[in-house]
């Protein structure tokens, strides 16, 4: 698997050198629309976690003592414009590695990149298949111009418009976006991080799901609202197909602003998921020694919001601020085991030490659980990500720092710390300190 993750990287190597001054040169010509774009990605994440404190474990504790874990994916980003604002996507992607202790042990988990890893073998499949189709509302206004990029074709568009997308995809695609932490690939690498964690968005186990979403784009903000399949078991790989009772939606507004000369972006998100879920309480009724959530499944829902905002404080200065709560009632069914979470960092480019390609970053999360959750786990029950068999309650605390380096075009190694305060949200346990490197090639 080591060997196939060099051999990709090297591709990339060559691929991304030769196609990076073409796309510096486009975007200083402010290309004109094309019916085409082609993009790539590699990434390849090691990670390890130093010995702590572990005077017990269960079925999905954080292992104290375990070597290296590696993931890779490597991705092509293929889209086609048949004709004016109706726009083709397909991304064929492979994925192996493992996480550490089988993904497991922390709601925060560190590599962002596990969750498209379900083999350690590694196997190719369609990640993405969707169509976009956009209406100029006024075609008299002035125009928002793109730049060739992953799932983005080189045009322009009306500040005015409808926007539908409908097929395979990532919720993330569309909701909870980020400037400064939102991609495993090349920022923060937690999940708390990556994406709002209290938001248990619908998913398979590698991180896409089947749907569709509408957005209204205007100069200045936009509204987006969608609806997605849910997987039929927990974190499964298949969804459930009676979408009357199973599946996930979303609702966001989304505001521009400038702080004088700086821009920022603000979202807000309400969700509701409907799926085939246990819930807490049930199940200690049941049985209080080991509660099994999985015997109290039925149709029930989940809801909560998500609040996202990015501020640029210079030039090459960036803050952001996320926070998140669900009802936490039900369990966890497609990302990870948090009810409620602040997250809050910073994001540096290396331009002041003549780096302008290089980054660094800072950010600090506390994730929680819900009253019922926390009973759940005290009585010795288990999530898919949590569980150690007992409980002594605290909130799970987060801070991510990392540099980002650019050895040369298209090519970035990253080394990445994380210090994980109360890891399961188990006083008993940690703290744990991790190592990672990641490499990432793109084009």
């Amino acid at each position: 698997m080591k060997r196939i993750g060099l051999n990709i990287l090297a591709a990339m190597v060559t691929l991304g050198g030769d196609q990076q001054v073409h796309g510096e040169a486009a975007m200083e010509q402010h290309a004109p629309d094309s019916d085409w774009s082609l993009h790539g990605q590699a990434t390849t994440i090691s990670q390890r976690v130093f010995g702590f404190r572990s005077p017990y474990e269960g079925l999905n504790s954080l292992s104290p003592s375990e070597p290296f874990r590696s993931t890779v994916t490597a991705t092509v980003f293929l889209g086609y414009k048949p004709f004016y604002g109706t726009e083709l996507y397909v991304n064929p992607e492979m994925s192996g590695g493992k996480g550490l202790s089988g993904t497991t042990g922390a709601g925060g988990f560190p590599n962002g990149e596990a969750t498209r890893v379900g083999n350690a073998e590694i196997s190719p499949y369609i990640a993405r298949l969707f169509l976009r189709q956009t209406f100029d509302l006024d075609r008299a206004t002035e125009k928002v111009t793109v730049e060739s990029d992953k799932n983005q074709i080189a045009g322009s568009r009306s500040t005015s418009a409808l926007r539908f997308t409908v097929g395979k995809l990532s919720t993330g695609d569309l909701f909870d976006n980020n400037s400064f932490s939102h991609d495993a690939r090349t920022q923060f690498m937690n999940w708390s991080l990556m994406a709002n964690g209290a938001w248990d968005y619908p998913a398979d186990t590698r991180g896409y799901t089947w749907g569709g979403a509408v957005e209204w784009l205007n100069k200045g903000w936009a509204l987006r609202a969608g609806a997605f399949a849910m997987p039929k078991e927990a974190n499964g790989s298949h969804f459930d197909h009676k979408l009357g009772q199973a599946s996930g939606s979303a609702v966001e507004f989304e505001r521009s602003f400038r702080l004088g000369e700086h821009p920022g972006v603000a979202r807000f998100e309400v969700f509701l998921n409907f799926a085939h879920m246990g819930t807490y309480k049930d199940s200690i009724s049941l049985n209080q020694s080991a509660p099994d959530i999985e015997a109290t499944r039925r149709y029930t829902s989940k809801y909560g919001f998500a609040v996202n905002a990015e501020q640029e404080i210079c030039h090459d200065l960036g803050a952001f601020v996320r926070a998140g709560w669900n009802d936490g009632k039900t369990e966890t069914w497609a990302f990870t085991e948090i009810d409620e979470t602040f997250s809050a960092g910073l994001s540096l480019k290396g331009g002041r030490w003549e780096r302008p390609n290089d980054v660094l970053g800072l950010a600090g999360v506390i994730n929680g659980l819900s009253p019922d959750h926390r009973d759940y786990l005290a009585h010795g029950g288990y999530g898919f990500i949590v569980g150690d068999g007992q409980l002594s309650y605290g909130t799970e605390k987060i801070i991510e720092t990392y540099y980002s380096c650019r050895v040369i075009s298209g090519v970035f190694v990253t080394a990445d710390y994380q210090f994980i305060h109360n890891p399961g949200y188990n006083r008993d346990r940690g703290p744990a300190s991790l190592a990672t490197i990641r490499v990432h090639g793109e084009f």
